[in-house]
């Protein structure tokens, strides 16, 4: 039992993450634009990132599509690294969300646990 609660609170904090994410795109809060507009980003872009980031979510919560909403997300934060390196900006928590995503992911995932570790 406390397992699984462990597995919902883990995967509710990924989806939390992204969805508060594309959340501040979908309201284009000044803020998020302005950093948008530095990256090249039009708020048109703003919005499809804003549905990748809740599909990405949506997939990694469904235990079926969970892989896939891992690699969905992994990939996007590894979009998110490499647009702060080519203009300079710290990338520190986009490393730290990366790194979680695929610790949730092999405590979550049997499978994948096996493919990774070896185990």
């Amino acid at each position: 039992m406390a397992q699984k609660i462990i597995y919902w609170v883990l995967t509710a904090l990924v989806a939390f993450i992204f969805v508060g994410s594309a959340i501040g795109k979908f309201t284009a809060n000044a803020e998020a634009l302005k950093m948008g507009a530095g990256f090249g980003l039009s708020p048109q872009n703003f919005i499809t990132l804003g549905v990748i980031e809740i599909v990405a979510a949506i997939l990694f919560i469904i235990p079926r599509t969970g892989i896939l909403g891992t690699l969905l997300l992994a990939a996007y934060m590894g979009g998110a690294i490499a647009t702060h390196l080519e203009h300079g900006l710290p990338f520190i928590a986009q490393c730290v969300i990366q790194a979680f995503i695929w610790i949730v992911a092999v405590y979550r995932f049997p499978e994948l646990r096996t493919r990774i570790l070896n185990k």
